[in-house]
């Protein structure tokens, strides 16, 4: 016998049941597929962190498209709150998990969600068992560079970071792509780290790099706050932004870079697409039970956001 629906009806079915406000059942659907149609996102702190908020955003509202539940689980960076959300991975029997860092950093997937669809999310994975999405650094320092570039300058200094994380390379081999690009010799001289990312780190860099007898006319700080530092620098030395130098950030904290006098011109990374995309993959590898997701790896690219702190030489 043929079971299947004509078309025709199916959409008279469809609009009569919208008439009476009729919605499925996701207990009766998950009884159906044998899937509890929830997605978790764990991680250390990024369900606090302000800028972050888009990541979160963009999963909901795609999970939320898909037919999904998406369950928000911090976890503080402890190991111990951690297999206790993944305890309750296992109670509620998701069915997958969006592992997120804070940061872009290398992550590894804790062993206790083995058997679990995985999608490693604004961080790398060590395992190639697990799909990953995050920032390309080197596409972000590549823009934020080339937006002085663009603007004529030709002496441009690095604010950076000594920390060992990918942002720190990727967003250094940016800048030096972009010089490249312009035609601009590489100067060690106009790069210079701070120890760690915060404002208090660009400051002390940005005095060092502006006070050499050739400074330069315009910086790329590492990230938003590291470019907050280098406006007090500039500031303290009589320089006015942007006329006597202009400045592009990375990050795009808006209570940073609004807040700014003249508001920061800086480069936005991909929090809701990543957060939107890696939902999609992960229920596109449901679907397919393809459990592995293996050899997904995308850097995404950034965006800048144009503002005030750059002017044309």
């Amino acid at each position: 016998m043929n079971t299947r629906v004509a078309e025709a009806t199916r959409q008279r079915v469809i609009k009569a049941a919208r008439e009476m406000g009729y919605s499925p059942n996701p207990y009766a659907r998950a009884l159906r597929t044998n899937r509890s149609y929830t997605l978790a996102l764990l991680s250390d702190e990024i369900a606090t962190t302000p800028y972050a908020g888009r990541l979160i955003l963009g999963a909901q509202e795609a999970a939320s498209q898909l037919g999904y539940v998406l369950l928000i689980m911090t976890t503080g960076g402890d190991v111990r709150a951690e297999e206790r959300e993944i305890d309750t991975v296992w109670r509620y029997q998701v069915d997958g998990v969006l592992y997120a860092g804070t940061s872009h950093r290398i992550l590894t997937v804790p062993p206790s969600l083995s058997g679990k669809p995985v999608f490693v999310v604004n961080s790398e994975s060590t395992d190639e068992q697990h799909a990953s999405i995050y920032p390309d650094e080197h596409q972000g320092g590549l823009l934020a560079t080339r937006e002085l570039t663009d603007a004529g300058h030709r002496l441009i200094g690095l604010v950076n970071t000594a920390e060992r994380i990918p942002a720190r390379r990727g967003r250094f081999a940016g800048y030096r792509a972009a010089l490249s690009e312009a035609e601009i010799a590489y100067d060690p001289r106009l790069v210079v780290q701070g120890r760690k990312s915060f404002a208090r780190d660009g400051y002390e860099a940005a005095l060092k790099v502006l006070g050499q007898a050739n400074r330069p006319t315009a910086l790329f700080c590492f990230n938003d706050r590291m470019a907050m530092g280098g406006y007090r620098a500039a500031h303290e030395m009589g320089l006015n932004i942007p006329r006597d130098l202009s400045i592009v950030g990375f990050d795009n904290q808006e209570i940073v870079a609004d807040a700014l006098s003249p508001p920061l011109t800086t480069v936005a990374l991909p929090y809701y697409e990543m957060g939107a995309i890696a939902v999609q993959r992960l229920v596109t590898a449901l679907d397919s039970n393809d459990s592995g997701l293996q050899g997904t790896h995308t850097a995404f690219p950034n965006s800048l956001v144009s503002r005030e702190s750059v002017r044309r030489v």
